[in-house]
């Protein structure tokens, strides 16, 4: 759990660590502070026995939450199991939680698997209908909607599909592409959407892009930007900081986070 304020803005996040790390990066350049308390093992290198943690821990850290600074935006990533995902959907319900962005994060950059099996189906009926915005990867939204994607007609056909069957604003992050990093928003009604295009930065410290990328989004909801809007200024901080090029460690490194502290991310 990590929890980011601001005197006018508050946002959650719901997640294990790794992806934790991500957003008490991101949350910190856009101008918040965290405090991360749900850990598993990893390193630069890859993931290590997901922790599946305390359920009356989870509860009673989302209820410490939401009764005293309510957040403006929640966003939620590695959940691992069913049991977290009953508490997660209850406890949002409960409070009536705004602005709430999904990452259904189920497989790490090294092949690790991040989410059993059986939640699968678990994070769709419980958790995808409260949120604002789900944002599944290319390989997420292969295993959600069962298509093959190996161009962007299909990765199209497949975001398209998924917004349909959810009736859920689905953000298809093309990351995994080859050639650029366009990401593709399709509304609820799953026939109207926006490209995002991207620049592929030639940068291998890309570790906890699709993490950084959703928390930047729940930030900048937090912020009172519309969705739209929220998705533009997550991409161009996540594309700085890939630009800057930070090496850190010995495997696949994250990006500069802290790249943009004193301009318009920080101020706005």
């Amino acid at each position: 759990l990590v929890r980011a304020h601001r005197a006018d803005a508050l946002v959650l996040e719901v997640d294990m660590c790794r992806c934790a790390e991500r957003f008490l990066q991101s949350i910190s350049a856009h101008q918040r502070s965290a405090a991360v308390v749900f850990v598993h093992f990893a390193h630069l290198f890859g993931y290590f026995n997901p922790g599946i943690g305390l359920i009356e821990f989870l509860a009673a850290e989302l209820d410490a939450v939401f009764e005293d600074i309510r957040p403006d935006a929640v966003k939620v990533g590695m959940v691992a199991s069913p049991a977290l995902i009953h508490v997660i959907a209850d406890k949002l319900k409960a409070y009536k939680a705004e602005h709430v962005v999904v990452d259904p994060v189920m497989v790490a950059t090294s092949g690790a698997k991040l989410l059993m099996d059986e939640a699968i189906e678990v994070l769709v009926q419980e958790l995808f209908p409260l949120a604002e915005v789900i944002t599944p990867n290319i390989p997420e939204l292969s295993v959600l909607t069962g298509a093959e994607i190996a161009d962007e007609a299909a990765f199209e056909q497949a975001a398209k599909k998924l917004a349909a069957e959810t009736e859920v604003n689905v953000l298809a992050k093309g990351g995994h592409f080859a050639d650029d990093a366009s990401d593709l928003l399709v509304l609820a009604d799953g026939e109207e959407e926006k490209w995002y295009r991207g620049t592929r930065v030639e940068n291998p410290n890309t570790h906890g892009t699709g993490c950084t990328l959703s928390s930047a989004i729940a930030a900048n909801l937090a912020k009172g930007f519309d969705l739209d809007e929220s998705i533009g200024r997550a991409k161009s901080y996540l594309f700085g900081a890939l630009l800057a090029k930070m090496d850190l460690g010995k495997g696949n490194g994250p990006v500069d986070h802290g790249w943009n502290l004193h301009d318009d991310f920080f101020e706005n």
